[in-house]
């Protein structure tokens, strides 16, 4: 049955990927949007300002599905224009969708929010679950927490099914994504270890990403948070590794700390983006029947860069997995 499914964030890497998945399968897709002509091809375009009411919370009435992917990126230096930018643009956007949807006659039955895996510790001794991962401290996990709390705390008709996506890093071979970022570096012979190396990198492929948030539509008892992130969660070491052996390159140099201290200040981002261990296990999803289709490295980094080289032997067999 084709579904009306409204994406806030539609311009954004995640927000065209799953537009054009949803559109393939049969689905009609609207996109919030703040500027015309910038939502994927065959998308609907509504005009927002993710603060206010308007006359955009009309597509919300009627539509099956919201998924909000809204929010400023977080690869930018956090000083205080930009941390106001990330918290105000995720907690303003969750809670105006949820006004809108309290207005609308016939709200959508699921409404699928972003969130990140980020907002679970620094984590090197044990994968952290829905259930019993310990959360962190910092920025960015209070960012998370904030942005949990105005999804769950938005009052809406209780037939609105809600479930929170703590969603890992997302690998898609596109430019100015992280993949295309560190391919480049690993082609350039940079792509060594990054600090010590042995901080959990989590990751899930882009097709997972947009299958899991299909999968989330479909199961009417799946409710709360979810972690997304695939079953294999490598050190930084060996993910850097296998990257490097599907390159064909055989080393790269390693970035210590003050190293990548001085490279996030050139380009003006933050080291916490690569040198946090985080180490999450999608425990809810597998408990639930969701099956990835890229669980493994190897396989992922293949599909993602076909014929560019082989993954190291043994690099597979070393990367750790929680299960």
């Amino acid at each position: 049955m084709k579904r009306r499914i409204v994406i806030a964030g539609v311009t954004g890497f995640l927000g065209r990927y799953l537009a054009r998945y949803l559109m393939g399968g049969g689905d009609e897709v609207i996109g919030l949007v703040r500027r015309e002509g910038t939502a994927p091809g065959g998308v609907r375009e509504v005009l927002w300002d993710g603060v206010t009411l308007g006359g955009w919370g009309e597509a919300l009435d009627g539509a099956d599905v919201l998924v909000n992917l809204a929010g400023r990126s977080v690869n930018c230096r956090y000083d205080a224009r930009h941390r106001a930018e990330i918290m105000e643009s995720r907690t303003a956007s969750t809670g105006i969708l949820g006004d809108a949807i309290s207005l609308a006659k016939k709200p959508p039955r699921v409404w699928i929010n972003s969130s990140t895996l980020t907002i679970y510790r620094h984590a090197e001794d044990g994968p952290q679950d829905e259930a019993s991962g310990e959360l962190g401290v910092g920025f960015s996990v209070e960012v998370a927490k904030a942005w949990e709390k105005a999804f769950f705390g938005a009052r809406v008709p209780g037939v609105v099914r809600k479930v929170a996506l703590r969603t890992s890093m997302v690998l898609a071979n596109e430019p100015g994504t992280v993949f295309a970022v560190l391919w480049r570096l690993v082609k350039w012979g940079l792509g060594g270890r990054m600090g010590d190396g042995r901080q959990r990198v989590s990751w899930v492929h882009i097709d997972d990403f947009c299958r899991a948030v299909e999968w989330v539509m479909e199961r009417d008892e799946f409710e709360g948070v979810a972690n997304l992130v695939a079953p294999e969660v490598p050190r930084n070491g060996e993910f850097m590794a296998a990257l490097r052996g599907r390159a064909g390159v055989p080393v790269g140099l390693p970035a210590a700390r003050w190293m990548l201290e001085g490279g996030a200040w050139a380009l003006r981002t933050e080291t916490e983006l690569v040198t946090k261990s985080r180490w999450g296990v999608a425990r809810r999803l597998s408990e639930h029947g969701f099956r990835f289709r890229w669980p493994r490295l190897e396989g992922a980094l293949a599909d993602l860069a076909p014929g560019r080289g082989r993954v190291m032997v043994g690099v597979a067999k070393k990367l750790t997995s929680p299960e």
